[in-house]
C-alpha cells in the first residue's frame, strides 16, 4: 500500500493512500484519450473567417468579360484578390467528444497512480494557514525533498479551503484547483501533486467511482 508524506504538521507520519486508487496500472493511451477530451472541451471554437459571399461589396462586375486583355473577373471579393473572402477558413465549432465515464475513472486512477509511484504526492496540512500566507507556503514547498528538480506543483483543495489557495495562488509554477475540478490532464501536467485530506478523499470517491461529480457526468474530468 503506497503512503504519501504530511507537509505543513509537526507529525512525521503518513498518510496511507487508497490501493483502488492510486494502485493502478498506468495505461497511456487511455490518459492520452482522456486528456485530449479535457484540453479539446476547454477549446473555445468562436473562431470565424467570412467567405465571398458574407463579405461586403462585390456585387458589380470589376471589368467587362472580353477586350480588356485582363483575366476574367465577376467579383472584387474573390479569394484571390485583396480584401476579398477566405477559402475553407475556420468556422465557430465545438472540438469536444465523449470519453465513457469509466474511461474516465480508470484515466484518473493511472494519472494518481503515476504520482503515487513516482513519490510525487504529498498530503498538505491546511491547519498553518489559518490566514493566507505566501511566505509560508513557499516555504513549504522550497523545503519538500521528493519535489523533483523544482519542477510545477499542483495543489489540489476543497470549496471550503479557500484561505489555503490564497497562499498558494501567486506562487511560480504553482496551480491551485479544487478538488471538483481537477482533471487527468492537471494531474498529468504536473511534476508534483500536493493535495489536503479532504481533497484526498474527494478525488479517491471519483476515482473509485462512489460519488458523482458534474464534472464527471459532463464528461470534462
Amino acid at each position: 500500500m503506497a503512503d504519501a508524506q504530511i507537509l505543513g504538521a509537526a507529525t512525521t507520519k503518513k498518510v496511507k493512500l487508497d490501493d483502488v486508487a492510486f494502485g493502478a496500472r498506468f495505461n497511456g493511451p487511455l490518459v492520452h484519450e482522456s486528456v485530449r477530451a479535457e484540453l479539446n472541451a476547454r477549446r473555445q471554437g468562436t473562431a470565424s473567417t467570412k467567405t465571398r459571399g458574407n463579405v461586403r461589396g462585390g456585387g458589380a462586375k470589376p471589368w467587362r468579360q472580353k477586350g480588356t486583355g485582363r483575366a476574367r473577373a465577376g467579383s472584387s471579393r474573390s479569394p484571390i484578390w485583396t480584401g476579398g473572402g477566405v477559402v475553407f477558413g475556420p468556422q465557430p465549432r465545438h472540438y469536444t467528444f465523449k470519453v465513457n465515464r469509466k474511461e474516465r475513472r480508470a484515466a484518473l486512477r493511472s494519472a494518481l497512480s503515476a504520482h503515487a509511484d513516482r513519490g510525487t504526492i504529498a498530503i498538505l496540512d491546511p491547519s498553518p494557514f489559518d490566514a493566507p500566507s505566501t511566505k509560508k507556503a513557499h516555504e513549504l514547498i522550497e523545503n519538500w525533498p521528493a519535489r523533483p528538480g523544482g519542477g510545477s506543483v499542483l495543489v489540489v483543495l476543497t470549496e471550503d479551503q479557500a484561505d489555503v489557495a490564497l497562499s498558494f495562488r501567486n506562487l511560480r509554477r504553482v496551480s491551485v484547483l479544487p478538488s471538483t475540478n481537477t482533471g487527468v490532464a492537471d494531474l498529468v501536467g504536473a511534476a508534483s501533486l500536493l493535495i489536503s485530506e479532504d481533497a484526498l478523499d474527494e478525488l479517491t470517491k471519483r476515482a473509485k467511482g462512489e460519488k458523482a461529480t458534474s464534472a464527471d457526468e459532463e464528461g470534462t474530468e
